[in-house]
């Protein structure tokens, strides 16, 4: 099944520069330009992926459109036709179109319960229209493998790429081994692009932070994450020569890292020594974040963005995406992920980045000598592809 184009889709938009960072790093492993299926096409564009891809088309949204909608559900009800929901979301790349390479962007899509069933119609519905489906630098939680509809979505993908070992693993132990390869996230091939430092940014003492909405939500005890937050930049303050860069990586208005991020400017402004950057490109982002010296983060590709940096990273995960890329880079998560539902005492993480600032050069050291032949890992996906597209 050769093709000229492949088909991108499952991708929420640019505004999250993790889902940029994800496409971004994989337009570069593509056997044929690449046709994005978003649902912030407009949002793709403003930023590094207009420049990428071959076409960027907005899905259509059947719930947006009242009468489109009633019509569709019906139709759905009547004819028991579930996919057909799918087949005017994806319309363009539909039909006589439909028989090329389709690539369901990873990530941890699959760790949304309202995102199941879109994943599972769309894999369906562009088998039946003769097309290949691959299933691309996921994070899958091996509880869900328990799920018999779960288990057979897996199986119907003709490959997946999982991006880190814990996920591969339990794909493999729950019997998904025809067609399964271990590639780290192509994000991780992303190049950085330099702008100008902002006032106030000291070279070589910079301490980079990332929060977001979506950690706090994880957590057990209500208001723990922030208060983190704040004794450890505090203690950065008191005890360290380091001024801090606060670094936004999702700016949608329901899942906006700048809120949490501005109380934590706002606390510490007067100090002088403490940023808060603008948003940016994904690549722009991993500028910023490859000149700090130091990084914390809670978003799964501003931690890559400083893996791939060579930046020594404390992980603030809460799911097995970050532990299982700690452990492929490290050998444990142990040290380097701190779950945010452990956070129970305000000094966890201050705690915590004290070990990372005591072994900052041996783990520089450890990422520099890891890094090429894990960046030389995730170009594997390049083969997995092209020899889906072109048999």
């Amino acid at each position: 099944m050769k093709t000229d184009e492949v088909v991108l889709y499952m991708h929420a938009g640019s505004g999250n520069h993790g889902c940029e960072a994800i496409v971004n790093g994989l337009c570069g492993l593509l056997p044929a330009p690449a046709i994005l299926m978003s649902t912030r096409a407009a949002e793709d564009a403003r930023y590094s992926l207009g420049a990428l891809c071959a076409g960027i088309l907005q899905e259509k949204e059947i719930e947006k459109h009242f009468l489109i909608h009633s019509f569709y559900y019906g139709w759905r009800k009547l004819a028991r036709d579930p996919e057909s929901f799918m087949r005017y979301r994806y319309r363009a790349v539909c039909g006589k179109n439909a028989r090329r390479l389709n690539i369901s962007i990873g990530g941890d899509n699959y760790c949304y319960e309202n995102m199941l069933d879109r994943l599972l119609l769309s894999n369906r519905m562009f088998h039946r229209q003769g097309g290949r489906t691959v299933l691309y630098g996921c994070s899958v939680e091996p509880d869900l493998l328990k799920r018999p509809e779960i288990l057979e979505d897996m199986k119907r993908y003709d490959a997946i790429v999982a991006r880190e070992s814990l996920t591969y693993e339990a794909l493999r132990a729950a019997g998904v081994d025809r067609g399964l390869y271990l590639c780290p996230d192509p994000a991780f091939l992303m190049e950085k692009e330099e702008l100008p430092l902002p006032e106030g940014w000291a070279e070589g003492r910079m301490l980079g932070l990332n929060v977001s909405p979506m950690i706090v939500e994880k957590e057990n005890k209500a208001g723990i994450t922030m208060e983190n937050y704040r004794a450890l930049i505090g203690y950065v303050l008191e005890n360290t020569d380091l001024n801090v860069a606060l670094i936004p990586h999702v700016v949608w208005e329901s899942n906006d890292d700048r809120k949490p991020l501005a109380q934590l400017y706002e606390a510490f402004e007067k100090t002088g020594r403490v940023l808060l950057l603008p948003d940016a490109s994904a690549p722009q982002l991993k500028g910023y974040i490859s000149r700090c010296r130091l990084f914390v983060g809670a978003r799964t590709h501003a931690v890559i963005a400083a893996y791939s940096s060579c930046v020594p990273t404390l992980a603030l995960g809460y799911s097995i995406k970050a532990k299982g890329i700690a452990r492929d880079l490290f050998g444990t998560d142990q040290a380097y992920v701190l779950p945010v539902q452990a956070l129970s005492q305000k000094t966890d993480l201050t705690d915590a980045f004290g070990r990372l600032l005591r072994e900052e050069e041996a783990i520089r050291r450890h990422l520099e000598q890891r890094m090429p032949d894990y960046r030389a890992q995730a170009k594997r996906g390049r083969a997995v592809l092209s020899g889906l597209a072109g048999d």
